[in-house]
């Protein structure tokens, strides 16, 4: 089912954009709408020239959006560049024009490891892990979300800003919550391990397999970076083991592979371990909240995330 937060585009409407994005001399040669997300419209095209790129086109302004959504098409641009710019080892597509809401990028080889059947997926875990340690080395100038959206001058007060913000959200489309949003809260409040994190690493968030693009076993591609903050770096310790705990995987190749790139084991002890639970909680609860504004009718975000979710704050309130 269509999210209401992508937009139906022609082909014609693809037409428009490539002339008003590279100029009257080129045109489309093929077009095809590709699937897997869940925000934007997303297009593969070839050019008239041979150029093989991506269109990504978010929603219109008039469109409903949780807070933390807002401006997410240039910020998609702006982790790109940020990337491409400082860690050029990291396989992430090129920016080639960027406007408002719409943006045009260069057309990465492989195939999203949630669509591909055959290849060794431990292996590109392991480079996924090596990839996103460099990617944090990248230090912000600010802990939370760039732009206008939750952000302070600590980790613990633009985590307890990004929670806020969701459950605000919650309270305006009227999700029900499977624990209230005061025990949230509160276990928030009491997690002064969030006071250890004090540098804004450039974190991507949103690292499940449809986010990683392979060939041959290796690793080519980060896409969907619109998500992307400034914070702890364990934060993207759960989203390449989506709905399970890494702490209880300490092999797993991603841990391995980013141990492999820093020179350092990753330390799981009890302060990680209650950050990585709060980010698990963060993510079940973004997760949850989503649904009505994208039209989710899955009846799983309404019991297993439920679930997930309250396993999450009985960890936490032990």
């Amino acid at each position: 089912m269509r999210s209401p937060t992508q937009p139906e585009l022609t082909p014609d409407d693809v037409a428009a954009m490539v002339r008003a994005a590279f100029g009257s001399g080129l045109t489309v040669a093929a077009r095809a709408e590709l699937s897997g997300g869940g925000f934007a419209a997303v297009w593969r095209v070839r050019l008239s020239d041979g150029r093989e790129v991506v269109l990504k086109v978010g929603p219109s302004p008039e469109i409903p959006l949780l807070t933390y959504e807002q401006g997410m098409i240039a910020c998609e641009a702006a982790y790109f560049r940020l990337v491409a710019g400082q860690v050029p080892d990291v396989p992430v597509p090129r920016v080639l024009h960027h406007g408002d809401g719409w943006l045009f990028t260069t057309f990465l080889p492989g195939v999203a490891l949630s669509a591909d059947r055959d290849g060794d997926h431990d292996a590109v875990r392991a480079h996924l892990g090596a990839a996103v340690a460099r990617v944090h080395t990248v230090t912000g100038d600010r802990l939370g979300y760039p732009g206008s959206r939750p952000q302070a001058a600590t980790w613990r007060a633009a985590f307890t800003a990004m929670v806020e913000a969701m459950l605000a959200d919650a309270a305006a489309w009227q999700v029900a919550l499977p624990v209230p949003a005061d025990v949230i809260r509160r276990v928030v409040a009491d997690s002064p391990e969030l006071d250890e994190v004090e540098r804004p690493a450039l974190v991507h968030f949103d690292l499940w397999d449809g986010n990683v693009l392979a060939a041959g076993g290796r690793l080519t591609g980060l896409v969907d970076g619109e998500r992307y903050l400034y914070g702890d770096p364990l934060v993207d310790f759960v989203s390449p083991l989506l709905l399970r705990r890494v702490e209880d995987e300490p092999e797993h190749p991603f841990v391995r592979g980013y141990a492999a790139a820093t020179g350092a084991p990753v330390a799981f002890d009890a302060a990680a371990r209650r950050r990585l639970a709060l980010y698990r909680l963060y993510l079940y609860l973004l997760m949850t909240v989503e649904v009505p504004s994208r039209g989710i009718t899955d009846e799983w975000r309404q019991t297993g995330l439920a679930r997930l979710l309250t396993e999450e704050v009985e960890l936490l309130t032990r």
